[in-house]
């Protein structure tokens, strides 16, 4: 029997787990970037990586 997917579908899933270890002055940028953006954590990082992205093709 095929096992039921819960939750809302979506149209970009997140495959993978990454973890992480930060110096606190790494941390308390982050932090300060979500506090002022109003996003979470994974959703800064996500934005991070999307800049290293644009880098790439300059």
């Amino acid at each position: 029997m095929e096992k039921k997917k819960r939750g809302r579908p979506t149209d970009n899933p997140k495959r993978y787990k990454v973890t992480a270890k930060l110096d606190v002055e790494s941390k308390e940028i982050l932090d300060t970037y979500c506090s002022e953006k109003d996003v979470s954590m994974m959703e800064a990082i996500r934005r991070g990586i999307k800049k290293l992205k644009d880098d790439l093709k300059g």
